[in-house]
């Protein structure tokens, strides 16, 4: 399994696949940077995040492009220095969340504009569905944020079970609470058969159902 960018001339990790990776619960892990390639996840401020926690990928090395033909707004926007590297070095911001594993493997999360702001807080949909899919009867999971009857704004956990059926929302709140802040854990979950697509393969959002009285309680 390989990840890549245009802007890093297309590959920037790779990983050997393996048969628990068939066999267990969907995940996206990219593995590890390719030999001339150097991997930053960093916060809105530029800090590095610890490890299990999401943040941006910022990709540096001779791989990165030098920036957008023609678009000097944009290149200055997504090609940034590198404070890590050596004088005149840059990195790329991919826009992409990923977060280091406690094996010391890249995984994928999800793309940072999805990226939420409830009650204050700014939440990555993706960092939830990643600690969702670690509960052992989720095989998949999907976070979205809507509209609760009073109006506000809420988080929704969507899991399609494992073979050993469905998992209830007392169990999928406690995993969540030990593994995450309060204000990340969704307020309502619906257990769906499977996760609806749009023709591109992507998660269709808009297809999913909005939960009922009963799923919020």
């Amino acid at each position: 399994n390989m990840y890549g960018i245009t802007e890093t001339t297309v590959h920037v990790t790779h990983r050997r696949i393996r048969r628990a990776d068939v066999d267990g619960p969907v995940r996206s892990p990219v593995g590890h940077a390719l030999a001339d390639l150097r991997l930053h996840l960093l916060d809105a401020h530029g800090r590095p995040v610890p490890r299990g926690a999401a943040g941006e990928l910022h990709v540096g090395g001779p791989g990165v492009a030098r920036g957008y033909l023609h678009r000097p707004a944009l290149t200055a926007e997504r090609f940034v220095p590198d404070p890590f590297g050596p004088p005149g070095a840059r990195l790329y911001r991919s826009g992409d969340l990923c977060r280091w594993r406690a094996d010391g493997e890249l995984e994928y999360l999800g793309r940072g504009d999805q990226q939420v702001k409830i009650r204050g807080f700014r939440i990555e949909p993706g960092e939830i569905e990643a600690a969702l899919a670690e509960h052992p009867r989720v095989s998949r999971a999907a976070v979205l944020a809507r509209t609760d009857p009073a109006g506000d704004p809420c988080l929704v956990g969507y899991v399609v079970p494992t073979a050993e059926g469905p998992p209830d929302a007392v169990s999928l709140r406690a995993h969540l609470g030990a593994l995450l802040p309060s204000y990340m854990v969704p307020g309502a979950y619906v257990v769906v058969p499977a996760l609806p697509l749009t023709g591109n393969g992507k998660l269709d959002r808009a297809a999913l159902p909005a939960p009922t009285a009963a799923q919020r309680a």
